[in-house]
C-alpha cells in the first residue's frame, strides 16, 4: 500500500501536468486566433467611420480577405476634425503586409455573410501611394449596411404596393368597360364597327388581287407593267443623252464652252463692280462721285417740283392737265370739225367750187 508522500507526489505530477496543459492549449488557442506569434511585429493603424456598424474588438481585419490584424479598440471622439466621422477604429496589422499597404487604401465595415460577424476590410488594389507608416490614418468608406437595406426595400415594397393598388384601380374600370380601354374591350358596338371595317379591307384586298382598281391594274395589268418600263426606259435613255452631252441640258453640264463663257461672264462682272467700286462710269459716279450724286439728286429734286407744278395746274403743261375749258374748247372743235367733214361729204360742191374771175 502506497505511502501517504507518494499519493501527494503523485496528486503534484498530476497538477503540473493539468497546469502545464492549460497553458499550453491557451497558447495554441492565442496562435489560432491571432496573425502572428507574441513577438510578431505588428504596425498601429486608424480609420474613422460615421458608424461603427457591429464592429467589435478583437474583430479580424483582412487585406482582400486575408486576415492581417486585429481590431484592438474602437471609440467615439469628440474633435471638430471628426466630426462627420467620430467612430475611431484602432487595429493592429503584421508589419509583413506593409508592402501591400498603402496610404490611399480604403477601409470598409463587411459583414461574413449575411448574419456573419463584422469586420475591418482594407481594399489596396486602386492604391498608388506610399507604404503605410505606423499610426497613419487610412480612409474609411461607410457601405450601406443590413438595416439600411431593409429600409430601402421597405420603400420599395411600400411603392409596389402603392403601383399595385392603381393597376388593379385601372383593371377594375377596364372590366367595368370605363375610358377607351374599357370600352374596346366591352362595347359590342366597337367591335362591330371593327368587323366591318375588317371586311372592308378584306374586300378591297379581294379586288386588288382580282385587278381591279389603279392600284389592282398596277399589281395585274400587264400594259401598266410596260408602260412603266417604257417610261423608265426613256427616262434611262435621257439620262445617257444628258451624259453624252446631247440636248441643252447635256450641254449645260458637258460643253466646256458654256463654263468658259459664264467664267467670261463673271469676270466681266467682276470688272464692272470694280469700275464701279473705283468710281468709274455713270454708275460709278453715281456710287462714289457725292457731286455727281448730289447733281442727280438737284435733277430728281427739279423734276418732283416740276411734276408737283403740272399736278396742281400752274403753266401750260399744267393748264393742258387741269383746265376743263382746254378739254371743252377742244371737245367742241372735234365736234365742229366731224360736222364740217359730215357738210362736205353731203355736199361737195358747196365747199369745193373753185371760182375764176378774168380781168
Amino acid at each position: 500500500m502506497p505511502s501517504q508522500q507518494q499519493l501527494r507526489w503523485s496528486q503534484l505530477r498530476v497538477g503540473i501536468t493539468v497546469i502545464v496543459s492549460i497553458i499550453i492549449l491557451a497558447i495554441l488557442i492565442f496562435l489560432m486566433n491571432s496573425t502572428g506569434g507574441v513577438f510578431t511585429k505588428k504596425i498601429t493603424l486608424r480609420a474613422y467611420f460615421d458608424n461603427a456598424g457591429g464592429l467589435r474588438e478583437g474583430a479580424p481585419v483582412r487585406l482582400e480577405g486575408v486576415d492581417i490584424g486585429n481590431v484592438v479598440a474602437i471609440r467615439v471622439v469628440t474633435d471638430e476634425a471628426h466630426k462627420l466621422a467620430p467612430v475611431e477604429v484602432i487595429m493592429k496589422v503584421n508589419t509583413r503586409y506593409m508592402r501591400n499597404l498603402r496610404k490611399d487604401s480604403k477601409t470598409t465595415l463587411s459583414t461574413a455573410g449575411v448574419l456573419g460577424e463584422t469586420f475591418l476590410d482594407i481594399d489596396s488594389r486602386l492604391a498608388k501611394g506610399p507604404e503605410v507608416n505606423d499610426n497613419d490614418i487610412l480612409t474609411a468608406e461607410q457601405q450601406p449596411d443590413i438595416q439600411d437595406m431593409m429600409k430601402a426595400g421597405q420603400s420599395m415594397l411600400q411603392n409596389m404596393q402603392t403601383l399595385l393598388k392603381r393597376v388593379d384601380n385601372i383593371i377594375a374600370g377596364i372590366e367595368n368597360g370605363e375610358g377607351s380601354a374599357g370600352k374596346f374591350l366591352k362595347d359590342p358596338a366597337l367591335f362591330d364597327r371593327m368587323n366591318a371595317t375588317l371586311a372592308q379591307v378584306q374586300s378591297m384586298v379581294n379586288d386588288i388581287n382580282a385587278g381591279k382598281g389603279s392600284v389592282g391594274k398596277l399589281l395585274r395589268d400587264d400594259e401598266m407593267y410596260n408602260k412603266v418600263n417604257t417610261a423608265i426606259g426613256k427616262v434611262d435613255k435621257l439620262i445617257d443623252d444628258v451624259e453624252a452631252g446631247k440636248g441643252s441640258a447635256g450641254k449645260f453640264l458637258k460643253d466646256p464652252s458654256l463654263y468658259d463663257n459664264l467664267n467670261q461672264t463673271a469676270s466681266k462682272a467682276n470688272r464692272l463692280m470694280d469700275d464701279v467700286n473705283n468710281g468709274k462710269g455713270t454708275i460709278g459716279l453715281l456710287a462714289k462721285d457725292p457731286e455727281f450724286a448730289n447733281k442727280v439728286n438737284n435733277t430728281m429734286n427739279h423734276v418732283n417740283d416740276l411734276i408737283t407744278r403740272m399736278d396742281n395746274g400752274e403753266g401750260s403743261a399744267g393748264k393742258l392737265m387741269r383746265d376743263p375749258s382746254l378739254y371743252t374748247n377742244a371737245d367742241q372743235m372735234l365736234v365742229e370739225t366731224r360736222q364740217l367733214v359730215k357738210a362736205i361729204r353731203e355736199n361737195p360742191k358747196k365747199y369745193l367750187t373753185i371760182h375764176f374771175r378774168v380781168f
